[in-house]
């Protein structure tokens, strides 16, 4: 089931409707991400795939920039 109509390829960037590329014939991947949910019934088990809480998921989360100054 397609999430959304819009496909971009994943090879050149392009953008269209089709499954397959009509520039390069690689495969178009769905443009915007699933919509979330609290009610998320598969939360649990993409938490548990991904390990997270574990020093290694916390370590690759991003930062707050540092911009230099520090406010007063």
């Amino acid at each position: 089931m397609v999430r959304t109509r819009l496909q971009r390829c994943s090879a050149c960037g392009e953008y269209g409707l089709a499954t397959r590329c009509k520039k390069c014939g690689a495969a178009m991947v769905a443009v915007s991400p699933m919509k979330y949910s609290p009610e998320d019934p598969q939360g649990a088990r993409r938490r548990k795939r991904l390990d997270v809480g574990s020093e290694e998921w916390l370590e690759s989360l991003p930062t707050p920039r540092d911009n230099g100054s520090e406010e007063e």
